[in-house]
């Protein structure tokens, strides 16, 4: 994942060229969509989290590739980050409000599959 790209609200009838590579929306998609950055922001909508119980939630996903993620998602404004001073350190991420906005739309794809999928070996 590369760096985050923080958006703004568009102003009035302000439109983004999704389709050039170098548009903040795309990038800001393209984060979301990622294969781990659909499971971070489904899994934040519940409640917020540790990262390791981000980590222990979301199955397969190694230390670094939730660090690069969660790191993404914030620098895109989409997660907040608080650090409490324990020792060790206490991190906790949430959803921003834009955050909350962006991840509805999966939620509602992940809840329709999921309603509308077959278990393994029927029709």
């Amino acid at each position: 994942m590369t760096g985050g790209a923080q958006l703004t609200p568009a102003e009035a009838g302000k439109r983004y060229e999704v389709f050039h590579t170098g548009c903040l929306a795309r990038d800001v998609v393209d984060h979301v969509t990622s294969r781990w950055g659909i499971w971070v922001l489904i899994c934040l909508r519940s409640n917020d989290l540790r990262f390791y119980e981000l980590r222990e939630s979301i199955q397969g996903i190694s230390e670094k590739m939730l660090s690069q993620t969660l790191r993404t998602l914030v620098q895109d404004g989409l997660v907040w980050r608080k650090v409490e001073p324990t020792t060790p350190p206490q991190v906790t991420y949430g959803l921003s409000e834009f955050g909350r906005y962006a991840s509805e739309p999966l939620t509602e794809l992940f809840d329709r599959i999921t309603e509308r999928l077959a278990p393994r070996g029927t029709d």
